[in-house]
Parts: C-alpha cells; sequence; structure tokens
C-alpha cells in the first residue's frame, strides 16, 4: 500500500514539474519573445510570471486538479481543469489592476493562459492515451510504452493490468458508466473494463471514459476475444427476465463467466456494491415487485414494531425491511435463539447502533411469556410471522400445527386489544385456499379468526396470502441446489406439479404494504405472475448449472401436497387496491361466537394426544379442507377436458 501511494506521488509530482515546464515555455514564448506594443522590462517580466504563476498553480492546486487520476480522466477532468484555468484568467486580471506592476494588454494575458491551458491538456491527453495504447501487444503499443517509460516512469499499466481480469460490460447506463469509473480508479481492482455492450443507438459507436460502446451485434466473440475479455458482468437492474436469461445462455455457452454488478438502492442496508455469480432464481423468474412506496416508509417510521417469527426466513427479511423505514423500535421475538441473533448482529452492523432493536426469545404459544413483553414494549404494530409452516411435517404433527399456528395467533390477536396495539397484520399463505393439509387448514383458520376480531375489537387487522417463496428455509430451490452440488439426482415428487413463486423480498414488502394501506379486516392476495412446472424448473436449474448427467427422478406425492396451488387473482371475484398488482379478497367474516365454538372443538381435539382426531376435528371446522386424493383427481380431470378442447381448436396443450 505505502509502494502505491509513493507511486501516486511521484506520478503527481511529475505532472507537476510538466506543468511548470510548459508554463516557463508559454511565458518565454508570450513575455519575452513576443514584444508587441507593451514591451516589458526584465523586472516587468518577472512580475507578470510572478503573478500568473501564482494564479494558475494556486487555483489548480485549490480545486485539486493534482488529484485526478488522468490516465483515466474522462470529460469531467479536463472541464474542470478548463474551468479551474478561467478563475485563474479573472484573478490574474484583478491583481493585475490592484497592484502597480508593469501591465500588459488583456489580450496578452489571455493568450498566455490559454497557450498555458493547451499545454497542460495535451500533455494529459498523451499520458491518457499512451497509458491506454500500453496494454496493447503491437508495435504502437510497445512504442507508446517506452516513451511513457522514459518521460514518467510509469510501465502504461502493462505490469497490473496484465493481471487484471478483462471484463465487457452489459449496459453503458448510470450504473455500468459507474462501476466503470470505480474500477478505473482504483488500482487494487481486479478487473479492468474493456468496452460496453447497449442497445441504446445513442451511445453505441461512441466511448464513454475512454471504452468503446458496442451494439448486441457489433459484440461478436471473436471482437470480444480481440480485447481479450474474459469475463461478462450485467449492470441493467431492469433488464426483463427473459432477455438476460438469453444473453446469459449465449455468453455462458461461449465459455466466459457470467457475472451481475450488485448495485446497492439508496436505502440499502450498508450500502455494499460487488460482482457476483448469478443466482439461478434471477434467471428463472420474473423480476420481483417492488411494491414498498413512500407513503408506506411514513406509516411505519416512529412506530414501536413487533415482529414474532423474525428469525425465519420471512421474519428476518420483513425486519430487514422494517428497519429501513426508521421505526422507533423494532422487537424481535422468535422461539430459535440463532436466527434471531444472525438478524440481530446484521441490524447491528448494518445500522452501526442508529437502530433501537431488541430480540425476545419466547413462543406466541406461551400466553404469560407474550404478555409480559407486551407489557415492556407497548408494540403499536404486530406482525405474525410465527407459524410451523412445512407441509408434510406438519401432516404428522397436527396437535403441534394447530396450537402453534391457530392458538398463537388467538393470543396475538388478544393481546393487540388487551395492551391497545393499533394493527394486527398477519402472514398466511396461498396453501389456505382450499386447504388438502393440516398446515393450509390452520393458516385458513387463522384467517377466519383475524377477520372475525375485525367485527368486534379495536384493532386494524389484516392478512396477506402469497405463495412459494423463493430461498426460504425448506423451499425447492436450495433443495435442488444441494443436490446438482452433490451430482444428483434431483428428486421431485410429481412431474406434473405447478407452483406460483415470489422472492421474499417481494413477499415482505406485500406484507408491510398492504398492512399500511389496511382499513380493517382485509384478506390481501397478489398477482404471482405464471405458474412454473416444478419438472421444469429442475431441468432448467440443471442446464444453467452447468453440470452434466444429472437425473431427475420421481419419488410421488408426498401427504397432503395438492398437484397445483389455486390461482389466487381472479378479478371478478376480488377487489382492486391502489396498487395494481394487489388485490383484496371478498370474504365474509364468522361472528366471535362461531369462532370460540370452532376453538374449543380444536382444543378439546388437542387434549386427546391423538393426531388422527384432531385432525378430524379441523376438517370440520375449516370446511374447505379437503382431501389430497379428491383435489387432485379433479384437477387432472379439468385440465384433461381443457387440453382436449384446446387440442380441437388447434391450440397447444398444457401438459399436466
Amino acid at each position: 500500500m505505502k509502494i502505491q501511494e509513493k507511486k501516486k506521488v511521484h506520478i503527481r509530482w511529475m505532472l507537476v514539474c510538466y506543468d511548470i515546464l510548459i508554463y516557463l515555455l508559454s511565458a518565454i514564448l508570450l513575455l519575452r519573445l513576443y514584444g508587441g506594443n507593451d514591451r516589458l522590462s526584465n523586472t516587468g517580466i518577472l512580475q507578470q510570471m510572478c503573478i500568473s504563476m501564482v494564479c494558475i498553480f494556486g487555483i489548480r492546486l485549490l480545486g485539486n486538479i493534482y488529484g485526478q487520476v488522468w490516465r483515466y480522466g474522462g470529460i469531467q477532468c479536463y472541464m474542470r481543469l478548463i474551468f479551474a484555468d478561467g478563475i485563474a484568467c479573472v484573478l490574474y486580471m484583478i491583481i493585475e489592476i490592484l497592484l502597480p506592476v508593469e501591465s500588459i494588454t488583456f489580450t496578452r494575458m489571455l493568450s498566455l493562459v490559454s497557450v498555458d491551458l493547451l499545454g497542460a491538456l495535451t500533455i494529459r491527453m498523451l499520458y491518457r492515451y499512451a497509458y491506454k495504447c500500453g496494454n496493447s501487444n503491437d508495435m504502437q503499443g510497445r512504442f507508446w510504452t517506452v516513451l511513457l517509460k522514459i518521460f514518467s516512469g510509469i510501465d502504461a499499466g502493462r505490469e497490473k493490468e496484465i493481471q487484471k481480469i478483462k471484463i465487457a460490460i452489459i449496459g453503458a447506463g448510470r450504473v455500468g458508466v459507474g462501476l466503470a469509473e470505480e474500477l478505473l480508479n482504483n488500482e487494487q481492482a481486479s478487473y479492468v473494463p474493456r468496452c460496453f455492450i447497449d442497445i441504446n443507438k445513442e451511445k453505441v459507436g461512441r466511448e464513454i471514459q475512454g471504452i468503446p460502446v458496442w451494439s448486441e451485434t457489433d459484440a461478436t466473440l471473436s471482437k470480444l476475444d480481440d480485447y481479450e475479455v474474459q469475463e461478462i458482468i450485467f449492470a441493467i437492474p431492469s433488464m426483463e427476465t427473459e432477455r438476460r436469461k438469453e444473453l446469459y445462455d449465449y455468453y455462458k455457452n461461449a465459455g466466459y463467466k457470467v457475472k451481475i454488478y450488485d448495485y446497492p438502492t439508496m436505502h440499502a442496508a450498508g450500502g455494499k456494491r460487488y460482482l457476483r455469480e448469478f443466482d439461478i432464481e434471477e434467471l428463472l423468474f420474473r423480476k420481483p415487485l417492488v411494491v414498498a412506496d413512500e407513503q408506506t416508509n411514513a406509516y411505519y417510521k416512529d412506530k414501536v414494531v413487533l415482529i414474532t417469527g423474525g428469525g425465519g426466513s420471512i421474519g428476518s427479511e420483513l425486519c430487514r425491511q422494517m428497519a429501513k423505514m426508521q421505526p422507533k423500535q423494532l422487537v424481535i421475538l422468535d422461539i430459535y435463539e440463532n436466527g434471531a441473533y444472525d438478524v440481530q448482529q446484521e441490524l447491528k452492523i448494518a445500522y452501526k447502533g442508529k437502530l433501537k432493536l431488541q430480540v425476545e426469545i419466547a413462543s406466541i404459544t406461551n400466553r404469560k411469556a407474550m404478555a409480559r413483553i407486551f407489557e415492556q414494549y407497548h408494540p403499536q404494530i404486530v406482525i405474525n410471522a410465527a407459524a410451523h409452516k412445512h407441509v408434510p411435517l406438519m401432516e404428522h404433527n397436527c396437535i403441534e400445527a394447530i396450537e402453534n399456528n391457530i392458538f398463537g395467533t388467538k393470543n396475538m390477536v388478544e393481546l393487540c386489544e388487551e395492551y391497545g396495539a393499533e394493527r394486527f397484520m398477519m402472514v398466511s399463505t396461498d396453501k389456505a385456499v382450499n386447504p388438502t393439509n393440516v398446515m393450509g387448514a390452520t393458516k385458513r383458520m387463522c384467517e377466519m379468526i383475524v377477520q372475525s376480531a375485525s367485527t368486534h375489537g379495536n384493532v386494524k387487522y389484516s392478512a396477506t396470502r402469497f405463495g412459494n417463496v423463493l430461498g426460504s428455509a425448506g423451499s425447492v430451490i436450495p433443495l435442488f441446489k444441494r443436490q446438482i452440488a452433490n451430482g444428483g439426482p434431483v428428486t421431485i415428487t410429481d412431474k406434473r406439479i405447478i407452483r406460483y413463486f415470489m422472492t421474499i423480498p417481494e413477499a415482505s414488502q406485500l406484507v408491510l404494504q398492504s398492512g399500511a394501506m389496511a382499513q380493517n379486516g382485509e384478506l390481501f392476495v397478489l398477482d404471482m405472475g405464471k405458474p412454473v412446472k416444478i419438472m421444469d424448473l429442475a431441468e432448467n436449474m440443471i442446464r444453467l448449472s452447468g453440470v452434466q448427467g444429472i437425473e431427475i427422478v420421481e419419488t410421488g406425492l408426498r401427504p397432503g401436497e395438492k398437484l397445483y396451488e389455486e390461482l389466487l387473482v381472479k378479478t371478478e371475484e376480488l377487489d382492486k387496491t391502489e396498487n395494481s398488482m394487489i388485490f383484496i379478497e371478498r370474504d365474509s367474516a364468522l361472528s366471535a361466537a362461531e369462532i370460540d365454538e370452532k376453538l374449543a372443538m380444536l382444543k378439546e381435539a388437542c387434549a386427546t394426544d391423538d393426531d388422527s382426531k384432531a385432525k378430524e376435528v379441523l376438517r370440520k371446522v375449516v370446511p374447505t379442507f379437503k382431501r389430497p386424493e379428491e383435489v387432485n383427481k379433479t384437477a387432472f380431470k379439468k385440465q384433461h377436458r381443457e387440453n382436449e378442447e384446446n387440442s380441437k381448436k388447434g391450440m397447444k396443450v398444457a401438459l399436466f
């Protein structure tokens, strides 16, 4: 590091020396050799040289002209030099008038500054050009390398950049250019940009920061090879998923490493920027829907917020999103201390103690512990993300699912009323729609509890449903990744299974915005985009991983598993909201007496310690709870009929 600093100082002093030499030549030409009508004495020449030198070099030092990295200098660097010398010229003229010295004409004064400026610009452009050409191995490159070595002691970057990874940046917009500037101005960077690839016709064919901008058709593989490009970097955050996937496949198949530039949003925790490999989710699914807005942020600001299940996949992201909104205090509650601790440490580091944060370890089924927490913090907003969510495991642990999901939610609702909370927001699932498993049925019962409470309580209640979450604990994506990494096989339960997916940030933002817009008793659902066949997902993940010979094996449907999840967004049955992707399902609430009756039945069933009996009672209290065999058989027949109709019309049929 000290060597690099010495090198920088050496280069800057060399530049100062060349500037002084250029100035002296300009002064000799315009003050000594050129006499004109205002011929100066030796004393007058000395006076003018002292004044002009102080003005020119003083302003350049104040303007940090010698702090610029001129070998990568863009137009802004040259404009800064021109602007600085313009100020120096004005200052020179003022001092000339005020001091009792031999005067010269304005034209001669302006000529002195202009000729000196022209020389300074020329030396910098030559330096930059020589440094750029020094990376080439042709005759011209070697010539400039020798020339630069003689006059500045620099090896034109060859000894440094020859070891760097040459990259092509897809996107010559603000993000891509920002990445290029960051790499060019950092001698320690491991990458050096060689070209931009962009579709903007106004940019194609030009140079930005001395880097050529090519169109997608111009950026042929042979041309990239000529420029020694080794990696392709995506720097267009707004690029459509399909187009991104096409380009990824093209360059990946051509043998290039393909990465993405993580450019942080203004409010991103930590604000880190780095190059990383693509997540497979980014190539398979739609661009995440960003639903948080200023109105949502303003609602949560300066509020005491309690998030249950805050150490889980969804809960932890809710905590991250909430932290950005500057709550008065954020209370994270979880029964699993390791997850809660990880989130706590992450937020402490990201916000450097500016976030008032507290972690409580407790179960929402423990009424006494929860009452203590409500008494201590008096939360204004409660977000209930604590629940058992694993479908097959809950089929064999029905009583635990009922006690945790249903009675835990009941505890939270009652405590919100008792301690005067403003809002209660429940995190639900699309599996609550016509459930075929214990987990979905318990979540549907929770929705009924929340909607019923909205009819007679003082708290504003809402629930938000979303589909399968990418990357969450127990989800299919991490499972497939592990199986591919281990050499296979990749296991799927049934090749006909169809699911809707969304990212964790998308799901979390939806919960927060819907909670902020809730009036009372709403059941929010989201347009989750196109459904994905699990078989296609497995095949795509194997192909994109680049691993050959991975087998896909069907293992059979698990207990309580559907072939498909319900398509929630049916606009004729849903009400629209301010956000075009968020809807409210029309559903009538049960009375408090009806809910109490159902809860009493469940409590009695749980007391038997018989999971089978508890499941049968759950079917009674949740009328839409059906057996998976019945639903899957109906779904298969329905799809078969639709395929026959489409086939008669000459349309493509769905493989179900």
